[in-house]
């Protein structure tokens, strides 16, 4: 699908994304990759890209030394701004990742994206670390995660394509549907894509979602 028609159906969902977050079946497994999170981004200066409507900016920026959020989307960062947060460590700018400046010297320690990976074509993954690379720094730690693919809990996978990206048919507030890219990668696919572009990959699994940590460079 194309990027505009992804960026629309954010901005339709905007008010109602945090729904998936209440899945009842998901909440010991989000509560512990969420322990995990502010482990990892415990007092460190975090670049969050694709922030979305700020739930895991809002979730880690008390442990964090400072945040400064990005989103291309403006829907969502009007939600995730009318939310609380520690006051003078977050900043929030309405920025495509593609265009982010290089970071200054020491900008930047980590930097995280929630359920962002999986909305990345296959073939766009290898550039991407590299412009994360660029963007934060080099020896930035880099902490993603993401959904697994669990049958009767996820979107059924509606088409996969020649280059293995899957797409799944989401309901908009209109009622209408569209077809959203949501890739469901395994270890090995992780392992074997970000190997040659950063050091020092972690992964966790538990039912529902997963966590890399690695070190761009």
């Amino acid at each position: 699908m194309s990027e505009n028609k992804m960026r629309e159906y954010y901005a339709q969902r905007a008010q109602t994304l945090e729904k998936v977050y209440q899945k009842p079946e998901r909440q010991q497994d989000l509560r512990e990759i969420q322990g995990k999170v502010l482990d990892v981004l415990k007092d460190k200066r975090v670049l969050e890209v694709a922030c979305g409507t700020g739930y895991w900016t809002e979730r880690f920026a008390p442990v964090a030394a400072s945040v400064v959020a990005t989103d291309y989307n403006q829907p969502m960062l009007d939600v995730a701004l009318a939310k609380t947060y520690p006051e003078g460590k977050v900043q929030f700018a309405l920025a495509d990742l593609h265009d982010l400046p290089a970071a200054t010297a020491d900008q930047y320690t980590t930097c995280f994206a929630g359920f962002f990976w999986s909305h990345v074509m296959r073939d766009d993954q290898t550039s991407l670390l590299g412009h994360l690379s660029k963007v934060t720094g080099k020896g930035t730690t880099l902490v993603l995660i993401d959904n697994n693919y669990v049958e009767g809990s996820s979107t059924v996978v509606a088409r996969t394509d020649l280059e293995g990206n899957t797409f799944q048919l989401r309901k908009q507030e209109d009622g209408s549907r569209v077809e959203i890219l949501k890739n469901f990668p395994t270890d090995s696919a992780l392992r074997k894509k970000f190997g040659p572009a950063v050091r020092d990959i972690r992964i966790f699994r538990n039912t529902y979602y997963w966590m890399l940590t690695c070190i761009l460079k």
